[in-house]
């Protein structure tokens, strides 16, 4: 299907849209509306500078992009060719592709200016001119302790102890599902069905510390495989793998916590919908009916606190 370029963006709905409005709904406002069409030559200059601010990224999110990379690059290797990676061989990679990051920000500004999508720039080379030294190298010293927990966790053994058991679902570049007529975008780092136990297992890589979320994010995952498998609720098991501490949390699902996602997910798109104009070609309202968030400390950290605090 041949790219369409709208004047407005669809609407759709996933958790990390529901996170950044419950953050800051200017910020909301920046990232789905005011940056649609900014990676086109042709687009005006407004949309590609709130673009290029929505491509920033910070040091611990590069990281934990690198890890998921890694992760499902071992994972693919070891499905299509039998072999596993070592703890080296990941450690060398993502050290390589920090040093990309830290490469393309001090050097490449003018190319992620014109191709922001291709290349990448850290929040503090953006807005301080330096990397926070002490931050990046615990970061780089955290490379050793999370691919040794990837590769020792319950789900990366699984795959590669016992495959015979194991049917693979091929990754889906956008997996969505439609609710109440709105796009339900869902990203699953791994999926696949234990033969042995009969269950549909959903994984989600964790780099950072466990939230009250984590749990709600994969009941969607798991509603999302009862609609597309037809799978029942028990027949599913869902599984956060935490590769910075080690821990696995796996959780067996009832269709009430089904229903509580389902319910949340709707609120939260009722509010979203505040933001239209028009419903069918989702016109947002003016930026500056956006509201700041009231906790003035995370505009500190926000990449558009550029444009945002300048109006």
């Amino acid at each position: 299907m041949p790219f369409e370029v709208r004047e407005f963006p669809e609407f759709s709905w996933s958790f990390s849209r529901h996170k950044t409005l419950l953050t800051c709904a200017r910020k909301y406002g920046y990232e789905y509306y005011a940056s649609h069409n900014g990676w086109l030559y042709e687009a005006d200059e407004t949309a590609k500078h709130a673009y290029r601010l929505k491509k920033l990224t910070n040091v611990p999110l590069a990281f934990g992009q690198i890890v998921h990379e890694l992760a499902e690059k071992a994972v693919r290797l070891f499905l299509k060719h039998g072999y596993v990676m070592t703890e080296a061989e990941l450690i060398e990679e993502g050290r390589s592709m920090l040093n990309r990051a830290y490469l393309d920000s001090r050097d490449r500004k003018q190319l992620w200016m014109q191709k922001p999508a291709r290349y990448k720039m850290l929040y503090d080379m953006y807005y301080k001119g330096e990397l926070n030294r002490l931050e990046a190298e615990d970061y780089r010293g955290r490379l050793h302790v999370v691919f040794a927990n990837l590769l020792n966790s319950r789900s990366f053994q699984d795959i590669t102890t016992r495959p015979l058991s194991m049917q693979f679902q091929q990754a889906e570049e956008f997996r969505f599902m439609t609710v109440d007529g709105v796009k339900i975008f869902v990203v699953m780092d791994l999926l696949y069905r234990d033969l042995d136990a009969g269950k549909w297992v959903i994984v989600d890589w964790k780099t950072g510390k466990e939230a009250e979320n984590d749990r709600s994010q994969l009941a969607l995952y798991a509603y999302y495989i009862m609609q597309k498998y037809k799978a029942r609720v028990e027949e599913i098991e869902i599984r956060n793998e935490y590769v910075l501490s080690g821990v696995n949390r796996t959780y067996q699902l009832m269709e009430e916590d089904i229903g509580l996602m389902l319910e949340k997910m709707k609120q939260s798109i009722h509010i979203m919908l505040r933001y239209q104009l028009d419903m069918i070609s989702n016109e947002p309202v003016e930026m500056d009916e956006f509201p700041r968030t009231e906790y003035r400390q995370r505009c500190e950290t926000c990449n558009h606190k550029e444009i945002c605090l300048a109006q």
